[in-house]
């Protein structure tokens, strides 16, 4: 009957958690950290402390209770008298005791039941002991059995579970929408060493040029107080790296100001580009060329051909 209803209860336990499974079919990401707000964090913290505050106070009571209760009733003082030694049977007799919580795991039995547990039969005088497999081994063995009976139910009768293959197909498409939402955060992270010519933000860095940089620079990029931007010559460099830079961290030496804290970093890379698309426009009363004349490199193959016979 034992058995019986343990089978019963492991049978209850397997059948509430392929319900829990069920339910929870649909896997979300959890976010980092332990989901706890500052002021949740703080009333644990003081809980925890309120619980260890009542411990002490209950060891302390104690403590002063045995104290007082010493005080008003002492313990008579008795003089030593030894005890007359045993001999070892007798001295195993008084050790006798509970099975502790290891032996009663374990279905040890104490040394002085050993007879209770030989078998009758013998083989050349060898007598065998009656060892019955532990309880907790039983335990673990039928509830093995239930629960591949729920794991075949649930994965492959009722198909409730995503087996290896559509497990596979769902991770891949997690993490294909991850990869889409950190590129789509990552468009915003251009700096200047990252930054390329891209002439689709061209019209958007004509905007932001009108509304920010023609002051300085002039309408078309000839020149006013700041330099042409329309020429071969440029003070800082020429390249779409060297613009953004002088764009993003200023000269204020020579009174360009930094557009780091007042434009974005995609608006810095739209301005950048338009500078660049205005390379030999040839505005009416450009100013006169300052600088250096800036050559953009060209990509050279520098690969022997291994094909060319050597000499």
């Amino acid at each position: 009957m034992k058995k019986i209803s343990l089978i019963v209860v492991l049978s209850g336990i397997g059948t509430a958690v392929l319900a829990a499974q069920q339910e929870a079919k649909a896997v979300t990401i959890p976010e980092p950290g332990i989901g706890l707000s500052v002021t949740e964090i703080l009333v644990l913290t003081l809980l925890v402390f309120a619980l260890v505050l009542l411990l002490v106070s209950v060891v302390l009571f104690k403590a002063f209770k045995v104290m007082a209760k010493e005080q008003l009733h002492p313990t008579p003082y008795k003089k030593y008298i030894p005890e007359p030694p045993l001999d070892y049977e007798e001295w195993l007799k008084t050790k006798k005791s509970k099975p502790g919580i290891w032996s009663k795991l374990l279905s040890l039995k104490p040394i002085e039941q050993e007879q209770e547990l030989v078998i009758p039969h013998a083989y050349d005088g060898i007598h065998e002991l009656n060892n019955p497999v532990p309880k907790w081994f039983n335990i673990l063995f039928y509830g093995t059995m239930i629960f591949a009976a729920g794991y075949i139910y649930y994965y492959h009768i009722g198909e409730y579970g995503q087996k290896q293959d559509q497990e596979y197909e769902t991770e891949m498409a997690k993490a294909a929408e991850d990869k889409r939402k950190f590129l789509a955060q990552s468009v915003n992270k251009v700096d200047e060493n990252t930054v390329k010519i891209d002439k689709t933000l061209i019209a958007n860095g004509k905007n932001v040029f009108m509304a920010n940089c023609i002051a300085c620079h002039g309408e078309h990029g000839q020149g006013l107080v700041g330099p042409n931007l329309t020429d071969e010559f440029w003070l800082h460099g020429g390249s779409i790296n060297d613009i953004f830079k002088t764009i993003k961290y200023g000269v204020p030496a020579k009174g360009m100001v930094s557009w780091e804290k007042s434009m974005s970093s995609v608006n810095i890379a739209e301005v950048a580009n338009y500078i660049v698309s205005l390379q030999g426009s040839h505005p009416a009363n450009a100013k006169a060329p300052q600088g250096e004349k800036y050559e953009a490199k060209a990509a050279t193959d520098t690969l022997k051909n291994e094909s060319t016979p050597k000499k």
